[in-house]
């Protein structure tokens, strides 16, 4: 990434999440957020438009897994999937969730 397409500090948490190759499109990651399925520093995210810094840890229900990610930065474009990696930290997953986690992550 050249310096005058340096990625921003902050971004939209859809634009992130598809960014990061969680979902395959923007809509489906406005609809994750709006469901109540994501949070940003354990707070329940509901806006598409709320925004995330570098630093922030997301935990997210995404394909009946919840994955907890730290922000490591923010992207200009959703490259591939090697670009898309860079731009978080896996600090946990959960093989399956069952109906009572996403209840849990959803209160």
């Amino acid at each position: 990434m050249s310096d005058d397409q340096a990625a921003p500090d902050c971004q939209r948490i859809d634009k992130w999440l598809w960014f990061a190759r969680l979902v395959k499109t923007r809509g489906l990651a406005q609809r994750l957020v709006i469901s109540g399925h994501v949070r940003v520093n354990k707070v329940k995210f509901k806006k598409p438009s709320q925004t995330i810094t570098t630093g922030d840890v997301i935990s997210a229900l995404v394909h009946d897994r919840i994955r907890i990610l730290k922000v490591v930065g923010t992207g200009t474009r959703r490259g591939p999937a090697t670009e898309a990696q860079a731009m978080y930290e896996e600090l946990g997953e959960t093989a399956t969730t069952t109906p009572d986690d996403a209840a849990r992550l959803s209160a």
